[in-house]
Formats: C-alpha cells, sequence, structure tokens
C-alpha cells in the first residue's frame, strides 16, 4: 500500500514515485535587463544622436555666421550705392552748369559779334 506522504505521479502509462518537472515558464528580473550588445547598440546610438546635435549645433552657428556677412555685405553694397547716386548726382549738375555756361558763353559770343567801337563806331569782327 501506500505510504502517508508519499504521492503517486502519472506519467504516460505508469505511476512514478518521482514528482513531476515544473515546467512553468516564468520572466525574471535578469532578463529583464539588456544584455552588454543591446547595451552597447544603445551607447552607439546615443553617442550619434550627440555627434549630429554637436553637427547641428555647428551648422546652425556656421549659417548665422553666414546670414550675418551677407546682411553686412547688403548695407555695405547699399552705402556704396547711395555714394554712387550722390557722385552720379553732383556730375549731373555740373553737367547742367556747364551746358548753361555753353549757352551763356555763346549768346556772349554773339554779343561779341555785334561790338562796335566807340570811335569809329564801326562793328567789330573778331
Amino acid at each position: 500500500m501506500e505510504e502517508a506522504g508519499a504521492e503517486k505521479f502519472f506519467t504516460g502509462n505508469e505511476i512514478s514515485d518521482r514528482p513531476l518537472l515544473n515546467l512553468d515558464l516564468s520572466i525574471s528580473t535578469s532578463s529583464l535587463r539588456p544584455s552588454s550588445n543591446e547595451e552597447s547598440v544603445r551607447c552607439e546610438l546615443k553617442r550619434q544622436s550627440e555627434e549630429q546635435i554637436r553637427v547641428a549645433t555647428l551648422e546652425n552657428a556656421y549659417a548665422e555666421r553666414v546670414r550675418e556677412m551677407t546682411r553686412r555685405e547688403l548695407e555695405l553694397a547699399e552705402q556704396d550705392f547711395a555714394r554712387a547716386r550722390l557722385i552720379w548726382e553732383r556730375a549731373r549738375e555740373e553737367m547742367e552748369k556747364v551746358e548753361r555756361m555753353k549757352e551763356i558763353a555763346s549768346r556772349v559770343n554773339s554779343s561779341c559779334l555785334e561790338i562796335s567801337c566807340h570811335n569809329c563806331h564801326q562793328r567789330f569782327h573778331p
């Protein structure tokens, strides 16, 4: 007969005194920790992200410097254009003066042709 405390287990066609294996799966805390390979992948991704951020920051600073230089060059070009406009205006005024003087000179020349001598009252011929 059976002894007290001894259990019989049925395995297939026969009954055994040995206990059945516990085949229940469980998740241990060690499987939640990433493997060293996963950690190295994460570290590499983090390093790449930091490098991309660093490069993007440098590119942003470079773009800002280029924008500032372009703005400064535009200001200088506008100043040069304003100076050139003033020079052109002065030259135009000088040309107008020369034209007026030329007109006056041509009237004086025609007046000179009509000058007559006081003594003989004859017309002056140059």
